[in-house]
Order: structure tokens, then C-alpha cells, then sequence
């Protein structure tokens, strides 16, 4: 279900309406290049786990291009506050979370401050909420629960990307 909704949501990016967007941090490639290192930290992070995390809801619809930097900003902060948790009990180098959280928190800063919107997504938020809660704070913030964790942001980070990129690409045709 997760997966038909994020799909819906890129084909809705891909369709969208080009809005007067325009951010270097995107266009000079620091995108890509951040995205590129926070998802090689996380597969430095990999366990041995195979469970995958049930099916959350994960609604938003997604017109602008601005709608989508700012959705994506939000995701990368959550992600970040998510990581700031106990995560002692992951066979993790403490390091590499930190590099991790770094990563993605700038990444966060550098989106917000190409958009003009600052409305919180309280869908989104409650989503976070309850990975922490049902999975993290449940199973006892346990190595486990961290890689159901991981795997989980590793899927949404890739699919960030394709919608970033979907959303400057859009911005940058004039045929839009």
C-alpha cells in the first residue's frame, strides 16, 4: 500500500504544474551529492535483519514544485529527530549515525531555505510518531527495531530523490 501511494505521488510530481522555483542548492548538484552519501551511511548501517516494517499510510498529495521541496525538507528532519533516538543497542558505528544525521539535517536546512512555505504536514509528522512509538519505543529500541527502521528511511530517501529531481526537472522545462 505504502508503495502505491508513494507512486501515486511521483506520478502526480511528473504531472505537475512548473512553479518560478529556484534554489542553487539543487541545481549545483549539492542535492544529488547529499543524497548520494546519506544513503551510502545507511547502507554502512546494515544488519543481518530480514523482517520488513507493515504498511503505513503515508498520504500527502504533492501540485507544486515548492509543495514538494517542502514535503521533502519535513521527511529529512523527521528522519533526522528520528535518528537522534536511543540507538545504542544497533550494531552501528556512532560515527556513521552522526555523519548520517549531519547529512540529512543539512539537507533539510538547505530545501527549507528554498521554499517559501513553512506549513508542518501533521500526517507526515504522526507518521514519524508512530515509527518511533510502535516500533522503536516497543521493541525496546532493539537492533532489530533499528534496521526495520533503516530500511524503511533507505526506501523513502530513494524515493525523495526521484521526486526532487522530478520537481527541479519539471521547474527547469519551459514547456511546462
Amino acid at each position: 500500500m505504502l508503495s502505491r501511494i508513494l507512486l501515486v505521488c511521483l506520478s502526480l510530481s511528473v504531472n505537475s504544474a512548473a512553479s518560478s522555483l529556484s534554489c542553487r542548492w539543487i541545481t549545483a548538484g549539492k542535492f544529488k551529492q547529499h543524497s548520494e552519501k546519506y544513503l551510502e551511511l545507511l547502507d554502512t548501517m546494515v544488519s543481518l535483519c530480514s523482517q520488513s516494517l507493515d504498511d503505513v499510510h503515508w498520504r500527502t498529495l504533492l501540485y507544486s514544485a515548492e509543495d514538494k521541496l517542502a514535503f521533502t525538507a519535513q521527511v529529512l528532519k523527521e528522519m533526522s529527530v528520528l535518528f537522534e533516538e536511543d540507538h545504542s543497542s544497533a550494531s552501528w558505528e556512532e560515527n556513521t549515525v552522526e555523519n548520517f544525521v549531519n547529512v540529512v539535517t543539512q539537507q533539510a536546512d538547505e530545501l527549507r531555505s528554498c521554499v517559501s512555505l513553512s506549513k508542518k504536514n501533521k500526517k507526515l509528522h504522526m507518521y514519524f510518531q508512530r515509527l518511533s512509538s510502535h516500533f522503536l519505543k516497543k521493541m525496546g529500541h532493539s537492533a532489530e527495531a533499528w534496521e526495520l527502521i533503516r530500511e524503511e528511511v533507505k526506501f523513502h530517501l530513494e524515493r525523495l530523490y526521484l521526486l526532487v529531481t522530478s520537481a527541479t526537472r519539471t521547474n527547469q522545462d519551459p514547456s511546462h
